[in-house]
């Protein structure tokens, strides 16, 4: 954990402080926030943080503070670029990192930074179909049953360990949207509900250290 001792992070308690990574509309910061305020979720959006500054997502950020924009093209290179973003977890104290719709690779360095502290929702049951147009993949693959996953953050493409998965029926007359659609439902509810029983509930506190 950078910049931060086992001491320190037993010292600070309450809720999980969540630093979320978004892209996009955020659907599935949403489905987060939803299930905090619905008791489903013991923990708190500390910040929001985008790659584009006009992201409907950083709406949702709640606070002096709590939304930030980091802009690739602001950043000599990706480095600089990732420890910017990182500087904004940090500074708001982020514990745990979702990647919620975020759509850029994060370079090795950061994810060491955050060793086991950054997860991902993808919408495939992997390993089946990473990366991009998994939806679009599992349809040209005549597959059956598609879903989600959500998954630790390694430095592989969508490879990390797997932390729980929802199963989605993939139906005859299925296209790449009406599949995206069904498949975004359950990333809605197995994200939070992933967070609070893997970062939450299995250590007694809210904290990610030693989650598994």
């Amino acid at each position: 954990m950078d910049g931060k001792t086992d001491g320190q992070e037993e010292k600070r308690g309450g809720k999980l402080r969540l630093g979320v990574l978004v892209s996009g509309r955020g659907s599935n910061l949403r489905a987060i926030l939803d299930a905090i305020g619905a008791g489903r979720l013991d923990a708190e959006v500390a910040v929001v943080v985008s790659d584009k500054p006009d992201a409907p997502a950083l709406r949702y950020a709640e606070g002096p503070g709590a939304a930030c924009a980091v802009r690739r093209e602001d950043y000599p290179g990706a480095n600089e670029f990732e420890d910017a973003i990182a500087a904004a977890l940090d500074e708001r104290g982020a514990e745990l990192v979702v990647l919620a719709g975020f759509m850029r690779i994060l370079g090795p360095g950061f994810v060491r930074r955050f060793a086991g502290r950054i997860v991902n929702i993808h919408p495939s049951l992997l390993p089946s179909f990473p990366g991009l147009h998994a939806q679009r993949q599992a349809l040209l693959h005549g597959v059956k049953i598609s879903g989600c996953t959500v998954h630790r953050v390694d430095e592989t493409l969508d490879g990390g360990p797997i932390l729980a998965q929802a199963a989605v029926p993939v139906l005859e007359d299925d296209t790449e949207e009406t599949l995206s659609a069904r498949i975004l439902k359950e990333e809605h509810k197995l994200l939070p509900e992933t967070i609070q029983n893997v970062f939450v509930r299995r250590t007694g506190r809210p904290s990610c250290r030693n989650a598994e």
